[in-house]
């Protein structure tokens, strides 16, 4: 694997350029240069309608077009397979409204999930007389998705599955190819993931992974606000067009895109495939955060007032650098509160339940409403500023007991 070029990295990020530490990307990254100057471009040159015979309609709707084709080649689908809206939680909405199953069949909805992943299935499972089987791992600081436990909830009656590929509070990575198999050894069961937590770490291959559905947002993974939905060719015809009467509605966009999606947003996404288009880009990023996480991961499972959730080794196959943990005795709020003070508020962690309330409570037995202290990295990030917040916590946080 080869090493990241860590400046030539930070200078495609105009806020990297600022005295603030962003330690909160796993809730929004830093936006490219070149993906500002494209919307910039397409709202000063090409902001017209789409579909128009005249010179400019013509070059709007080829980059409209360009930006769909980059966005199904990121993940290794066709754009017939897309959709790209507002958020992750408006596109499982959405989807979830064009499904239609048998009143008493059953769906497994992970407990580890935000909640994106989770209300569509909720309401769907009483708008439809659903049966819900909640995936809940045994209450612990590192709890798992695991095939074992999901083997047991599915029946013949399964008809989705609903899982993350790495969780937003603990950054663990699940075998989602394994959970794929085993999911679709239930004839005609689907399985629907949020990749919302993992796509800013790793190369994404829809088609390997095996999945049905596949969610995650461009605007944590450097680009512009608007996230992707794909849905496997061989199950579109599961998914009921939402779309009006006389419009067309064979691929996903026409099925569940309503008015299309956000043009200017839409044409900057080849900026993004542009800058991560190095053959061993993912291999250097991950090198890259191992190192990050490995050095406060080190440090927080060291200190004797923390509680660490997820993986403590660092190992980048079990997982990504999204970090959180508690302090025994202290509230998450103060403590970010104080690194606030300490920095000046130049030291961008958070606290809460990121909406992961359902993991927060129910398995890691937490105040939802204080939650976690998180610390989430991105290739971006440097070693030194890692140390900076290590500095900064060695104040913050309470001494060890003698």
């Amino acid at each position: 694997m080869g090493s990241l070029n860590i400046t030539a990295a930070r200078h495609c990020f105009p806020a990297l350029a600022q005295p603030q530490v962003f330690f909160d990307n796993a809730g929004g990254s830093q936006t490219l240069g070149a993906v500002i100057d494209s919307v910039s471009a397409y709202l000063s040159k090409t902001n017209v309608q789409l579909g128009a015979s005249y010179a400019v309609g013509l070059k709007s709707t080829s980059l409209y077009s360009a930006g769909y084709e980059a966005a199904a080649k990121y993940i290794n689908a066709s754009p017939e397979e897309i959709v790209l809206g507002p958020s992750t939680t408006q596109l499982f909405r959405n989807l979830s409204a064009a499904l239609s199953f048998p009143a008493g069949s059953e769906v497994i909805i992970s407990k580890l999930d935000h909640e994106a992943n989770i209300a569509s299935w909720v309401a769907l499972a009483t708008q439809q007389s659903l049966v819900i089987k909640w995936w809940a791992p045994t209450p612990s600081t590192n709890p798992k998705l695991l095939v074992s436990d999901l083997k047991d909830l599915l029946s013949e009656k399964t008809v989705l599955v609903a899982c993350t590929h790495a969780s937003n509070i603990l950054g663990t990575i699940h075998d989602i190819k394994e959970i794929a198999e085993t999911v679709h050894g239930v004839k005609g069961a689907l399985l629907c993931v949020d990749a919302v937590a993992y796509a800013p770490h790793r190369k994404i291959n829809v088609k390997d992974l095996g999945v049905d559905f596949y969610a995650f947002s461009w605007y944590k993974v450097y680009g512009p606000h608007i996230s992707l939905l794909y849905a496997a060719s061989s199950v579109l015809s599961r998914v009921q067009s939402l779309g009006h009467f006389f419009n067309p509605s064979s691929t996903l966009e026409n099925k569940l895109g309503l008015a299309g999606s956000n043009y200017e947003l839409t044409s900057s996404i080849p900026s993004v495939l542009s800058y991560l288009s190095s053959p061993l880009i993912f291999q250097s990023i991950e090198v890259h955060e191992y190192e990050l996480q490995s050095i406060l991961l080190s440090y927080l499972c060291s200190h004797q007032k923390v509680v660490v959730f997820g993986e403590k080794d660092p190992d980048t196959k079990k997982r990504v650098s999204t970090i959180s943990f508690v302090v025994n005795g202290r509230k998450s709020k103060d403590i970010v509160e104080e690194v606030d003070k300490v920095t000046g508020g130049r030291m961008g962690i958070r606290w809460g339940s990121f909406y992961a309330n359902r993991l927060i409570e129910e398995i890691l037995g937490l105040d939802p409403k204080d939650g976690v202290i998180r610390a989430s990295m991105v290739h971006y990030n440097t070693v030194d500023e890692v140390k900076q917040l290590i500095e900064v916590l060695e104040i913050v946080l309470p001494k060890p007991d003698l």
